[in-house]
């Protein structure tokens, strides 16, 4: 099992490695497995790739993010711009039923409300505006409703974590309440932990995904 000198030696490296990246804007701290990355970053998508990046190494058990994001007064963008460039971002996915969500911008901070039929649309209002000038963060609470039972889907959920090579579906126990899925069992990494919740949440039916499951890594003599 790795120490928390080696775990910050790799986010380090791993954190250099990304083009988008300042490492030496960001700060790391390791604590029994848990990274906390701090410092300032001249836009949203960068705390994200951060974020993305930390977790990708192994070992780490969970990431605090105390990192801020600071634009610089060129490209500094009143609220009511942003708040329209999001409303345009939303017409030009197809992903995004923008008729069925409201946007609401605050000191550069976006909040998402509504109700949608599917996760994947929920994913892309985020996706769609995380990469715009202005934005320091997004408070997504769009809803979710369909019909569907978890339960009925059951099977195909089991069937989605097998095709995943990220993942050793034998290990993830699936267990449904009503429209909730939650997930017991160990993984080996965070983003084992988060692809799983993420194939959860893209069946039909689920509104809330109970991530229960443990990261457990592979040592040695394992």
């Amino acid at each position: 099992m790795k120490t928390d000198v080696e775990i910050k030696d790799d986010v380090l490296d791993e954190l250099a490695w990304q083009p988008n990246i300042d490492e030496t804007q960001i700060g790391v701290i390791v604590e029994n497995g848990v990274v906390t990355l701090s410092g300032v970053v001249n836009n949203y998508s960068k705390k994200l790739a951060a974020e993305t990046a930390a977790k990708s190494v192994e070992g780490v058990k969970a990431v605090a993010l105390d990192i801020e994001v600071k634009y610089g007064t060129d490209f500094k963008k009143t609220d009511k711009e942003i708040a329209k460039a999001i409303v345009d971002a939303f017409e030009w996915n197809s992903s995004v039923p923008e008729d069925d969500i409201t946007v609401k911008v605050e000191n550069g901070w976006a909040y998402l409300s509504g109700e949608v039929q599917w996760s994947y649309q929920k994913n892309a209002a985020k996706n769609a505006i995380k990469n715009l000038l202005g934005v320091k963060g997004v408070s997504n609470s769009i809803s979710l409703k369909n019909n569907i039972k978890p339960s009925e889907v059951k099977d195909k959920i089991k069937k989605a974590f097998q095709r995943m090579a990220t993942l050793d579906a034998d290990s993830i126990i699936l267990e449904t309440h009503g429209h909730t899925v939650t997930l017991r069992g160990k993984v080996h990494s965070i983003k084992e932990k988060e692809d799983a919740e993420t194939a959860a949440y893209n069946a039909p039916g689920v509104y809330d995904v109970k991530n229960e499951l443990k990261v457990q890594y592979y040592t040695e003599y394992a």
